[in-house]
């Protein structure tokens, strides 16, 4: 169709079409993460902005707003809230089990407190990032243009971690969603080197196998998993429901050995403790809760202590179980292992996800591997010319002397 013509389309057609395309985009570029190295594109174009910035582990903290406008004005042409939103994230330890970005300043707090300003706070690379972006100048991922043609930027990164299962992921697409819990790292790299080790028989390695090493989600707030179906459900097909406690003692009041506590150290993933205890104090003014008679929230920088005591004569284990049945004390996290394989959404048992994570670092060590091979022929190249040289050093100079200019001298040479 030529430009300025107006042509009549079928628009059942056209929402369709534009609807998919849209659909397709959000999939593809914003909400669901790279099997390979798990991360979304904000994120990736946050670490890599600030690796090319040389703001890497080490090295002193820079103004968050400063990465943020190198991360718009170069590889991300959306909100500044939205990147600055997600580099908060990668910087709260009650959010990420690793954290890939060390802040400096508030960064929010499990309470619900928003962070501060971008104009306050300061970032750099965690250490633990640097294993991400390790070798990426040594071709071993492919680049595209950025949305202005004017810089390249990395389709994925080496990533020697297994970022997808080690950080988990959330996101909301168009028609799906994505919910995959972090792990520990030293269960995954066993489970790893256990594949690794059974390659020629991968086809005969089992859920049982893998699961000797992972054992189930590793939460960054802690918590109690309650029973094994729900995560070996999650690890045979990729979805499941995970039933997480917090964890909690129960002790004597200090100096009324008549009455007890409960005091709670750890609370289920992605609970806020602020509306936890809002929580809990309307359902006892409702009547809902009767063996309370007070609660302080007495955490500090060692950690949580959410203390409720009771009344005397109550039965603390009954107590308890109310809470869990009427409060967040016992959420269920709901697992969707969807992330992008050749991009496109698939979902992804845990074997899955482990072997899309060897196969890439197969391919990024073969690239990597050529890359320096390549480089020691060209420099073996130049050795063997210069020892050429030195061989027939007067012919050389003889032939050096001679030349009117450089570029003839060297075409003789």
């Amino acid at each position: 169709m030529e430009i300025g013509t107006v042509s009549p389309v079928d628009i059942n057609k056209e929402m369709r079409n534009s609807y998919l395309d849209y659909a397709m985009s959000v999939i593809v570029s914003r909400a669901l993460p790279d099997a390979r190295d798990g991360l979304k594109p904000v994120h990736r174009r946050i670490l890599y902005a600030m690796w090319d910035m040389g703001i890497r582990a080490g090295t002193p903290h820079r103004k968050s707003a400063r990465i943020v406008g190198e991360v718009l004005g170069k590889y991300h042409p959306h909100s500044d809230q939205a990147v600055y939103d997600s580099m908060v994230r990668m910087a709260q330890e009650f959010s990420m089990r690793y954290m890939l970005v060390d802040g400096q300043g508030n960064f929010g707090s499990i309470d619900g407190d928003s962070a501060a300003a971008m104009r306050y706070t300061e970032v750099r690379m965690a250490r633990i990032s640097h294993e991400l972006l390790e070798d990426i100048d040594k071709n071993t991922v492919d680049f595209t243009a950025n949305f202005d043609d004017s810089l390249n930027e990395p389709d994925l990164l080496p990533a020697r971690l297994p970022n997808l299962l080690l950080n988990g992921s959330s996101g909301i697409a168009v028609g799906m969603a994505t919910n995959i819990p972090p792990q520990n790292l030293t269960e995954l790299c066993n489970a790893i080197e256990y594949l690794i080790e059974h390659q020629d028989t991968q086809e005969d390695v089992t859920l049982e196998d893998l699961m000797q090493f992972v054992t189930g989600p590793d939460f960054p707030t802690g918590g109690i998993i309650v029973g094994t179906e729900g995560i070996r459900n999650a690890y045979a097909t990729g979805r499941g429901r995970v039933i997480v406690r917090a964890k909690s003692e129960i002790e004597e009041m200090p100096g009324r050995p008549d009455r007890q506590r409960i005091n709670i150290t750890e609370l289920p993933y992605q609970v806020n403790k602020a509306l936890l205890i809002e929580r809990i104090a309307e359902l006892v003014n409702k009547g809902v809760l009767t063996d309370i008679s007070d609660l302080r929230d007495e955490s500090d920088q060692r950690g949580i202590s959410l203390v409720v005591e009771l009344k005397r004569g109550t039965q603390p284990m009954k107590a308890l179980n109310q809470l869990f049945k009427h409060t967040s004390l016992q959420t269920t996290f709901g697992v969707q292992m969807l992330a992008l394989v050749d991009k496109q959404p698939r979902l992804l048992s845990l074997k899955r996800a482990l072997q899309i994570h060897i196969d890439h670092r197969v391919e990024v060590i073969s690239r990597r591997t050529q890359f320096e091979l390549e480089k020691a022929l060209r420099r073996q190249h130049i050795l063997d010319g210069l020892l050429i040289a030195l061989s027939n050093l007067d012919d050389v100079i003889a032939t050096i002397r001679q030349s009117p200019d450089v570029e003839t001298a060297r075409a003789q040479l």
